[in-house]
């Protein structure tokens, strides 16, 4: 079966994962997924992620934050924008603040996948993957 919103699936995993106090959470590989994983590390959203070799398919193992407890979740939001049935785009202009600049948002350009805060200093737009809080 084909998957229609990979990005999405992937979002839906960390949140289930997040939710259900998971320490880890497996998902197929793609470059896409690797820069959005790599946003959530640097942002401090996530402890850490790998890429594990599954012979022919790759996968990458995040490793989810908490806080002091399992309580305190790091993640308390993750929420897909731009959809394969809507796709939502934004000029260099109108980059959206989440939570009046507590949260992010990933943001797919032509300069790569970054955070609105990157793409406000690169004066760029493009399509808003998802926001992060």
């Amino acid at each position: 079966m084909t998957m229609s919103d990979p990005i999405a699936d992937m979002l839906t995993r960390i949140r289930n994962a997040n939710t259900a106090k998971h320490d880890t959470v497996d998902v197929p590989a793609s470059r896409m997924k690797l820069a959005i994983a790599q946003i959530l590390l640097d942002e401090g959203y996530i402890a850490k992620y790998d890429v594990i070799q599954d012979g022919r398919f790759q996968t990458i193992h995040i490793t989810l934050k908490y806080g002091a407890d399992k309580n305190e979740k790091i993640i308390s939001g993750l929420k897909r924008i731009s959809k394969p049935g809507r796709r939502a785009y934004v000029g260099k202009d109108e980059l959206p603040k989440v939570l009046g600049g507590l949260g992010i948002a990933i943001i797919s350009t032509n300069q790569g996948v970054i955070t609105d805060k990157k793409a406000r200093e690169l004066h760029v737009g493009g399509e808003v993957l998802a926001f992060v809080w």
